[in-house]
């Protein structure tokens, strides 16, 4: 038997595959006219009301950076290295902060402290800190992953530059200034003779 022509073939034959699709108006099915406008106003003319509307109301505009915009209390702003009372590093070179950035913006490398150069009062310390900023997405993982409390987020985001390698932040420009009391390291541990008489202590009552 010779095969027929596919126009031929039974509809329930034919499969799922293929679908009939509508060969346009007919008698019983006439074109859809189109929808008539609700509005006597011209389009051009509601748009043009819009913008005239908007002329007079209050102005926004913030004039930055003649006047600096004051961003809220936890924003992810710069991050900081934060220091301990006595001057000594929190970051003890653990690489968690690394290991939880989703954009791997963060280098450590990890060095051991000695009684002659101590850092940190632990073990180790950050030797090498960098921060890419060209990959950094501000999400705030790291901090959350820091077990020492030593990364946290400022409200510092004046960041833009003209050359890619200034955006690498290094340990230097990402540490915490010093304050009063506080010595540059390295040097002895000042709060105790432990590393558990820095992150177990009492916290300090304030008159």
């Amino acid at each position: 038997m010779s095969e027929s022509r596919s126009g031929d073939r039974d509809p329930a034959v034919r499969g799922s595959a293929e679908v009939e699709r509508p060969q346009g108006a007919t008698a019983a099915r006439p074109a859809a006219r189109p929808a008539l406008r609700d509005r006597l106003v011209p389009a051009p003319a509601q748009g043009f009301g819009v913008t005239f509307a908007q002329m007079f109301r209050t102005v926004t505009t913030e004039q930055y950076p003649f006047e600096p915009k004051v961003t809220k209390p936890r924003y992810h702003g710069r991050h900081v290295l934060n220091r301990h009372p006595d001057g000594l590093e929190k970051c003890v070179g653990c690489e968690l902060c690394a290991w939880a950035c989703p954009a791997d913006a963060i280098y450590v490398e990890g060095g051991d402290n000695t009684e002659d150069a101590r850092f940190s009062p632990g073990e180790r310390y950050g030797a090498v800190y960098q921060i890419n900023y060209l990959r950094c997405i501000f999400c705030g993982l790291c901090i959350e992953a820091c077990p020492t409390r030593s990364l946290t987020m400022s409200n510092d985001f004046e960041l833009a530059d003209d050359n890619r390698r200034d955006l690498i932040y290094t340990k230097e420009q990402l540490m915490a200034p010093l304050l009063p009391g506080m010595e540059q390291p390295p040097h002895p541990m000042r709060l105790g003779d432990d590393e558990k008489d820095y992150y177990l202590r009492e916290p300090e009552v304030r008159s």
